[in-house]
């Protein structure tokens, strides 16, 4: 961020300060152009009104060094908020380069291969971020957790464990809407107008980086408890224990989501209370785990379980307290 410095000048009744030039230059500014003022305390940021603001642009020159890869480049930039990113070659672009971009596409939400040939290769993000919400996209991964978790716990207790072979694929929507969700939010963090659209502070955009995070973690450790069950071979009644831990989970999960995206303090201290609960549930049933025999594999998925509950407890963590 490039800082000028400005002196106050008064003009008749009023007080004025100039804009650099660079920046009026790079927003395409002139005359009669329209700009949003949003004050603090001690401070003023000034951005460019609705259609006024051009899109971010970042130019890849390829081939890239050794050190470097195509996806990560790619990715990195969508996650940075650029609007269009152009691969530019100084020789023709790889099929196998290609292939892994277009591969991307699928990932990244909003994406799009708009132009291409021989050398050169220009991607697009064709939503518009002002009218996406950040709430509805955490509340998406939500869902699409709780169903894998719901899939994954009843096949401890059914005869048909084919479903657990669709966990992974189906975690890959959960990674999409991460990218998305943190593209919207580093996004909200530069630019104060997307930050006012979605009705964030500074902090607020913190703290869905760390839920999204959270969320992100919590589909990956289903995907492990989906391998690691079907890997196990459990007693009958051990299957129902265990799925009578599972399903505990689920409402620490329900009411750690909605507070979090509602700001209910009440709620997030009573799915914070029920982890606890939980955790000395946990704790009881290790304890008496050599007495009673509990086979390394069930320890094992009782641990995974309690790793995915803590997931949904630091979601709920996050909420702030009310003061007066």
């Amino acid at each position: 961020m490039t800082k000028f410095i400005r002196r106050l000048q008064k003009v008749g009744s009023s007080i004025l300060v100039s804009l650099p030039v660079e920046w009026v230059v790079a927003n395409r500014l002139g005359k009669s152009d329209e700009v949003e003022l949003e004050t603090g305390t001690n401070s003023i940021s000034i951005t460019p009104t609705g259609n006024s603001r051009p899109p971010k642009e970042v130019v890849i020159e390829y081939p890239l060094s050794k050190q470097e890869n195509i996806s990560a480049d790619v990715t990195g930039a969508y996650l940075l908020g650029y609007d269009i990113i152009k691969i530019k070659g100084r020789s023709a672009i790889s099929v196998e380069d290609r292939e892994r971009i277009r591969g991307l596409m699928r990932r990244l939400v909003g994406m799009e291969i708009v132009d291409e040939d021989s050398t050169n290769l220009n991607v697009q993000f064709l939503l518009d971020a002002t009218t996406m919400s950040p709430d509805k996209i955490l509340k998406r991964m939500g869902s699409i957790a709780l169903a894998l978790f719901r899939d994954t716990a009843n096949s401890l207790v059914s005869d048909d464990r084919t479903v657990l072979q669709t966990i992974p694929s189906r975690d890959d929507e959960i990674d999409r809407q991460y990218f998305l969700l943190v593209r919207l939010i580093r996004s909200a963090l530069v630019d104060r107008r997307l930050a006012t659209a979605f009705n964030l502070g500074n902090i607020d955009i913190l703290d869905y980086r760390v839920a999204a995070n959270v969320m992100e973690t919590a589909g990956d450790t289903i995907v492990e408890l989906a391998n690691s069950i079907q890997d196990i071979t459990t007693s009958k009644a051990d299957s129902k224990r265990l799925h009578s831990l599972a399903m505990e989970i689920e409402y620490i999960h329900e009411k750690s989501i909605t507070s979090f995206v509602e700001n209910n303090r009440l709620l997030a201290i009573e799915a914070i209370r029920s982890f606890r609960e939980y955790q000395k549930r946990i704790s009881e049933l290790r304890s008496h785990g050599s007495k009673n025999h509990l086979s390394i594999q069930f320890l094992d998925l009782v641990y995974t379980l309690e790793k995915l509950a803590r997931c949904w407890a630091d979601i709920a963590d996050l909420v702030k307290p009310v003061y007066t």
